[in-house]
């Protein structure tokens, strides 16, 4: 009897150890957008739950603020070092903020890398993302192309704190340096990652520079109100054709594509955000194996123009 007892009670401990185990590989990762009302976090919150479901032992949580408010980013990743998740994801509104609590959660144990935005001086393992300087010189580039005659231009941003913003406008100007090309008077504007304030922030350089040769968001925003920028865009369409306005805009969501096929722009660079959360899940997931990563993980660019869109449309 005494022997039947031990032999459950080890197959009893063999279980918990597993199960204990089990837990043990079973991770919860999150993901903080600076927006959750952007549709390029959309991409990205699919890349981490497509590769979350992949592995099997991952859970994605996605969770951000509703529009671009740094504040709000902030008290939520600091309720998620509360939480004790296994690894952060942030992209990040404000360098300054997010820093702090970077660092805050790093001491905690938790693995934190950053996408799309970085917070370079912070403790963070890794950034996984576009080169953002890169991303604003093809901007620039690609507007070149376009119009070697050069003019005045005006860019539209997002957040004004924003670091990888700060890159892609300081890009745009470097590739522009030397040429025939000026920046106007009042850019860049900012946006705070609001679509409707962004498409008015167009309209509102053409009225104040009637002869504007050239509009350049870095980010998609205006974009991302269809039926806005087609209105804005509309009365200029002709001048559009024939490069007499040039629209070099960021980013290459599906809805962008089509309105670049229409003749809505002249010129998209794009991002990859869904390849960044499929990478952040990778990467928190050998950082929480001990694994080594590299700090800065680039995952590249697209140039589409009347040329190539179909193939992107594909």
């Amino acid at each position: 009897m005494n022997i039947l007892k031990s032999l459950a009670a080890v197959a009893l401990a063999s279980v918990a150890l597993s199960g204990v185990a089990h837990a043990a590989d079973s991770y919860k990762f999150a993901v903080v957008p600076k927006a959750m009302n952007n549709p390029f976090f959309d991409l990205a919150r699919d890349g981490c739950m497509e590769e979350a479901k992949k592995l099997g032992n991952i859970e994605c949580i996605y969770q951000g603020p509703v529009e671009h408010e740094p504040a709000t980013q902030a008290q939520i990743i600091d309720d998620l070092i509360t939480q004790k998740v296994d690894g952060l994801a942030i992209s990040v509104s404000d360098a300054a903020a997010a820093t702090t609590l970077i660092n805050k959660a790093v001491e905690a144990g938790i693995p934190v890398i950053t996408f799309d935005s970085d917070a370079a001086d912070s403790k963070r393992s890794a950034y996984v993302g576009t080169d953002n300087k890169e991303f604003g010189k093809a901007l620039g580039e690609e507007l070149l192309k376009l119009k070697p005659e050069g003019g005045t231009y005006g860019m539209i941003s997002g957040g004004a704190a924003a670091p990888n913003l700060a890159l892609r406008v300081d890009g745009v100007r470097e590739a522009l340096k030397g040429s025939k090309w000026t920046e106007g008077p009042g850019s860049p504007t900012f946006s705070n990652d609001d679509v409707t304030l962004a498409v008015q922030q167009a309209g509102d350089l053409k009225t104040a520079n009637p002869d504007i040769a050239a509009i350049v968001p870095v980010g998609g925003w205006p974009m991302f109100a269809p039926d806005g920028w087609k209105n804005f865009v509309e009365p200029f369409k002709a001048d559009v054709a024939s490069k007499k306005l040039a629209l070099v805009v960021a980013d290459t969501l599906p809805v962008q594509l089509e309105l670049l096929r229409d003749g809505y722009a002249n010129a998209l660079v794009g991002q990859r955000p869904h390849e960044m959360g499929v990478v952040a899940m990778q990467t928190l997931l050998k950082l929480k194996k001990g694994e080594k990563v590299d700090e800065i993980i680039y995952t590249g660019l697209d140039r589409v123009t009347s040329a190539n869109v179909g193939e992107f449309l594909k």
